[in-house]
């Protein structure tokens, strides 16, 4: 597995496990953010459950193929939303970018076989 993998899915690991863990136990910065618990806040919750399980089991598999997609779909989704959301400056939007941004790199990496 490239440095720049694990950089991608620890960063997955480091942001989704709190995030998580607020939306689950209704952390006030949680209700700001995303609003009350709703049917529509779980899934949201579930979705990145996932992406945190699966961040998790690419670590310790060390199947830096089967990470491809994963990171695939974050950088789609995360680059699509400003433009659903229509909000530029919001910071779960901008912080996403970011991570996006990481992201491609990764990916671009396992693409071209190199060894970032």
């Amino acid at each position: 597995m490239t440095p720049m993998l694990y950089v991608s899915l620890l960063l997955n690991v480091a942001v989704l496990i709190p995030f998580c863990l607020g939306l689950a136990r209704g952390a006030r910065w949680a209700d700001e953010s995303w609003g009350p618990p709703s049917p529509a806040r779980g899934i949201l919750l579930s979705i990145y459950a996932a992406i945190l399980i699966l961040s998790v089991l690419l670590l310790l598999l060390g199947q830096a193929l089967l990470a491809a997609p994963l990171l695939a779909v974050q950088i789609l989704y995360k680059l699509i939303a400003p433009f659903i959301v229509r909000d530029w400056r919001n910071p779960v939007i901008l912080s996403n970018l970011a991570i996006a941004a990481v992201h491609c790199v990764t990916l671009a990496g396992l693409w071209s076989g190199l060894r970032l």
